[in-house]
């Protein structure tokens, strides 16, 4: 691998109330999610495109996947600022920890939100 190749190519998000977890990120980044069933999970997938090297993934809810505020960290894409979405978790039924904050000049800014299903998520925006 190199620095070109995304070190990521896909994500999982675990939920426990499958359509509770995907109204809650249909409303606060105001998309559609996709179902689909694949060997034994339940999954709804984040909007993308096979052809553009962008990285996706979805929420998913099987045996294997449980949620958990103790995980790996997900930085979703907030541009062009991420005061869009954040406005949207707490009405949604989640819940802001970590307040947007800035970064550096160069960075951005960043916050940390709990979704319906107690994962701890964040996002990332240039402003």
């Amino acid at each position: 691998m190199d620095a070109s190749a995304n070190i990521l190519n896909w994500f999982e998000i675990s939920v426990s109330d499958f359509e509770r977890a995907k109204k809650f990120y249909e409303t606060i980044f105001s998309i559609t999610m996709e179902d689909m069933d694949m060997a034994g999970m339940k999954m709804a997938m984040f909007p993308y495109d096979m052809m553009s090297g962008k990285l996706s993934g979805a929420i998913v809810k099987s045996d294997m996947h449980k949620p958990s505020a103790d995980g790996v960290k997900i930085y979703f894409n907030g541009n062009p600022d991420l005061d869009e979405a954040l406005s949207k978790v707490e009405a949604a039924g989640g819940k802001i920890t970590l307040p947007k904050g800035k970064i550096s000049d160069e960075i951005g800014y960043m916050a940390f939100f709990m979704d319906t299903e107690g994962n701890a998520v964040a996002l990332h925006s240039q402003g």
